[in-house]
């Protein structure tokens, strides 16, 4: 329902949560993640002008999630990333720009109930509930990396 930046920038918050307070060198997250130097750059570029995370350049720098940002609804982070859908969840999930209840789609029902709950999900999850969450975001537990 997100778009592939998007889920990485979750990854990579979930990552920063974990791991505490310390600086995070950007090489050990693309390579836990799985993500791309260069495109983990842009995402962190991103979520340190929102005011998620602190970055520092140069020997022992790194990225960490700040502490302020552990409050913040998952929401806020997919607009971030989301292109024009409104919170990153498509409106009719045959993006038919008049799907509505007087003109459905032949999923519109079923598609209205999926986009509220994961709305919901988005607005009720922070970004600290990805530390307590006991799923791990490593690449291969993801199933996009070798083992």
């Amino acid at each position: 329902m997100v778009n592939q930046t998007t889920r990485y920038a979750l990854q990579i918050l979930g990552y920063l949560a974990r791991a505490g307070t310390a600086l995070t060198p950007h090489e050990q997250i693309a390579r836990e993640i799985g993500v791309p130097a260069n495109y983990l750059s842009k995402i962190l570029t991103q979520l340190r002008k929102s005011g998620v995370v602190e970055s520092r350049k140069g020997w022992g720098g790194g990225s960490r999630l700040l502490p302020e940002a552990t409050g913040r609804p998952l929401v806020d982070i997919v607009r971030l990333f989301a292109r024009d859908e409104s919170a990153g969840i498509p409106s009719c999930a045959f993006g038919l720009p008049e799907c509505r209840g007087d003109a459905p789609c032949p999923l519109h029902d079923q598609w209205t109930r999926i986009r509220d709950s994961f709305q919901d999900l988005l607005c009720k999850t922070t970004v600290g509930d990805l530390q307590r969450g006991t799923v791990r975001v490593g690449r291969s537990d993801l199933g996009t990396g070798s083992e």
